[in-house]
């Protein structure tokens, strides 16, 4: 059996308007990385796609890169472009 990790996911924006939530939990295998959890999102609300260029990643307060690995108990934030002033 692989490994598994549990993620947290802050939504906002777009995505927190997709899933009517303002968190998920997510059991993912080890080894994931935060664009893989974007596509996943993505492909559970096709809605969402026109974000999938422009969305930024953070972990753990930390903006980072798309090929970033997750860990256990990371707090992963996708943040689409904000809009409005």
């Amino acid at each position: 059996m692989s490994e598994r990790i549990t993620v947290t996911v802050k939504l906002f924006a777009a995505y927190q308007e997709a899933y009517g939530q303002p968190e998920l939990v997510l059991e993912l295998p080890a080894g994931t990385t935060v664009a893989e959890v974007r596509d996943r999102l993505l492909s559970e609300h096709p809605e969402l796609e026109a974000w999938r260029e422009v969305t930024r990643f953070g972990i753990n307060l930390n903006f980072v890169e798309a090929n970033t690995v997750l860990n256990a108990d990371d707090e992963i934030v996708l943040i689409p472009p904000v809009s409005g002033g």
